[in-house]
């Protein structure tokens, strides 16, 4: 888990911390080259990452008060307030290592509940909380350490502005954010693996292999912010959330900090750790520097902390990590591609997979890059996160298969030798490995369960399903022994009981609007009401800016004036209102309801910095609380009729 005792430097504490930086690299490639790295040992380990959410299944930032609860250096903050994360110990690869993994999970995941029932929260397993709003995402959501400051503080500073995600899945999201909090949207399951120095690039260049159809198995993450998107929305999510390049005029490569690696593993680990401080600029360091040079000459095991701290603000998919184990050096590969959820089992059934390749492909392709191209293994990757089961993967031969195909066929056997090879109990094997194998056959992944359970609800009324999602896997991860596999698709509860007062404008406004220029006509926004059955059409300008509001009253009262004194159609800026009423996207609605009777107004334009974002009407408003409130069979409220 992520070093907190680190911040931003200033240049002469940059300039110290490189040269303690280049001096680890020095002494890791010494350690190499001496045989000082621990082998012949295969161990492996978990981090699991989490929500918190409170009785309405919204986020629930009590990180801080919560660890207070617990009392325990097992368990550590994230990015944002309404993360938590723990890890599992290391064990030997061998004999019950799986489901004691999956027992030592529950065990911690229990403590973390009973302390969070206290406070009247609860824990979700998922790889995007479907209830986040954008209004969850502000700096005071951001745990307040000083890593966190000061990788917020860096990263904004780079990229010169806002950070901008764009994504198209069956529906588009195109977002601007301040901060860096749109990483908090994601949570993973990380597995490592302990790997020889003397086979740890083949070990490397496999992980980023397989890494695509691990993934198509265990994909979690199709929802953001209302819109279905790719069926693992965390890869370019957290891709793009902390991206600081931007787009010129010239064809110069630059390199995201989150990325698949631009090329195979070829002869030493510490390729990717020089690519990575050739390509990455230091963003947040430590003074207290550590000499790991002169530690070997003293006989000593450095711990190489400015490696680690670097290493720690790249994220790549698969990464190498330095550690210590009873005071020997070891080197391992994390995989960090893995959603949280949907259940323990499920993730265990993940990397038991990941784990069974990782030791069954060696024997297979000693030199995995002489029968795979690198550009299909990173093309593969994206089609995963994409498309989960239903992507097509270019395999070893140049053969074109369904992640189906491939998985079921060709590398379930692999893993289960694998599994076997190490010696991991036969019963464990058949479990874990059994629920890959029936979640890939039915294409029951955490992600189709999500979009099956969202497919005969209407548009208008998605924003009231995704706490139903939650609260419905809340409910099954703790009470039921299953996999996603067994899974019905969610039923609508409608939410009676909730506290309406912590809803939203933006989970009532509506994003796909109609709107108009000031210097067009009025004769276009009367047809526009007439074909969109609207009655509102805002007015922008080319930057996207609200400039004024035209309501069927306006072009009403100048149907007899459509043209100006010079003949020409009459601009809508003759009869637009310049000052219509706004709020921001994270009103409550209870505040809007109030300022529309205290202002006899039926809309209420949505703006974030002076940009129009939606726009909601009392129509919208009164069919959320209804529906709230009352729903109890299943009907549809209109909202968007007379808008």
């Amino acid at each position: 888990m992520g070093q907190m005792d680190v911040a931003r430097l200033n240049p002469t504490e940059i300039r110290i911390f490189i040269t303690a930086l280049l001096g680890d690299v020095h002494a890791l490639e010494q350690m190499l080259a001496t045989g000082m790295i621990e082998s012949g040992q295969r161990r492996i380990g978990c981090e699991q990452e989490m929500f918190l959410v409170d009785r309405e299944n919204r986020p629930f930032p009590v990180a801080i008060e919560l660890l207070e609860r617990l009392d325990d250096p097992d368990f550590a903050t994230e990015l944002g307030r309404f993360n938590l994360e723990t890890g599992v110990e290391p064990r030997q690869f061998e004999g019950d290592c799986l489901s004691q993994t999956e027992e030592e999970l529950r065990s911690k995941l229990a403590r973390v509940r009973a302390a969070i029932h206290e406070m009247h929260g609860e824990v979700v397993l998922t790889g995007i909380l479907p209830t986040l709003r954008t209004s969850d995402l502000g700096l005071d959501n951001l745990t307040p350490k000083q890593r966190y400051r000061g990788l917020n503080e860096a990263m904004s500073e780079l990229s010169g502005g806002a950070f901008e995600f764009r994504l198209r899945g069956a529906d588009e999201l195109i977002l601007r954010h301040d901060s860096v909090m749109l990483e908090a949207c994601c949570t993973s399951f990380q597995v490592h693996y302990q790997a020889d120095p003397d086979n740890v690039v083949n070990l490397y260049n496999i992980a980023q292999a397989v890494t695509a159809p691990v993934l198509a198995a265990g994909v979690n993450s199709p929802l953001l912010f209302g819109r279905r998107l790719w069926m693992e929305t965390r890869i370019p999510l957290f891709q793009q959330a902390i991206d600081t390049r931007r787009g010129s005029s010239s064809l110069r490569e630059r390199s995201s900090r989150v990325s698949f690696g631009h090329r195979w593993m070829k002869r030493s680990v510490v390729e990717l750790f020089q690519e990575d401080i050739a390509r990455f600029r230091v963003l947040l360091g430590t003074t207290a520097n550590d000499d790991s040079l002169r530690a070997l000459q003293q006989g000593a095991i450095p711990t190489l902390k400015a490696l680690q701290v670097h290493n720690g603000t790249i994220y790549r998919w698969n990464r190498i990590c330095y550690g210590l184990t009873d005071g020997k050096p070891h080197l391992r590969i994390e995989n960090r591609v893995l959603p949280a959820g949907p259940t323990v089992l499920d993730e265990v059934a993940n990397a038991a997979f990941f784990w069974g390749l990782m030791s069954g492909m060696p024997r297979l392709y000693p030199d995995i890059t002489q029968v795979l191209a690198f550009d299909d293994a990173q093309l593969n990757f994206i089609a995963a996160a994409q498309s989960g089961l239903r992507a097509r993967f270019t395999w070893i031969g140049r053969r074109t298969l369904t992640a189906q195909q491939l998985i079921l066929d060709e590398l379930l056997p692999i893993a289960r030798d694998g599994l076997s090879t190490a010696g991991v109990r036969r019963e464990d094997i058949t479990r874990y490995l059994g629920v890959i194998e029936a979640r890939v056959a039915q294409e029951r992944t955490g992600a189709d369960w999500l979009l099956q359970s969202l497919a005969d609800v209407p548009p208008e009324r998605r924003y009231r399903a995704w706490a139903d999602l939650t609260a419905e896997t809340i409910e099954r991860q703790w009470t039921d022994p299953c996999g996603i596999h067994e899974w019905d698709p969610a039923g609508r509860t409608g939410h009676r009981g909730m506290n309406t007062h912590k809803f939203r404008v933006e989970e009532a406004m509506t994003t796909d609007l109609v709107t108009v220029d000031a210097e067009e006509s009025i004769d276009l926004v009367a047809n526009l009401m007439e074909w969109n059955r609207v009655r509102h059409v805002p007015v922008e300008d080319h930057q996207g800016r609200l400039v004024g509001l035209v309501s069927t009253f306006e072009v009403l009262g100048h149907r007899n004036r459509r043209q100006d004194e010079d003949g020409a159609p009459s601009p809508v800026r003759s009869v637009m209102n310049p000052t219509p009423l706004t709020v921001a996207p994270d009103t409550a609605l209870t505040d809007a309801v109030s300022l529309m009777r205290a202002r006899q107004a039926d809309c209420l334009l949505v703006v974030k910095d002076d940009h129009l974002v939606g726009l909601v009407t009392e129509r919208d408003i009164l069919g959320v609380l209804a529906d709230l409130l009352h729903d109890t069979d299943g009907d549809a409220v209109p909202g968007a009729d007379g808008r």
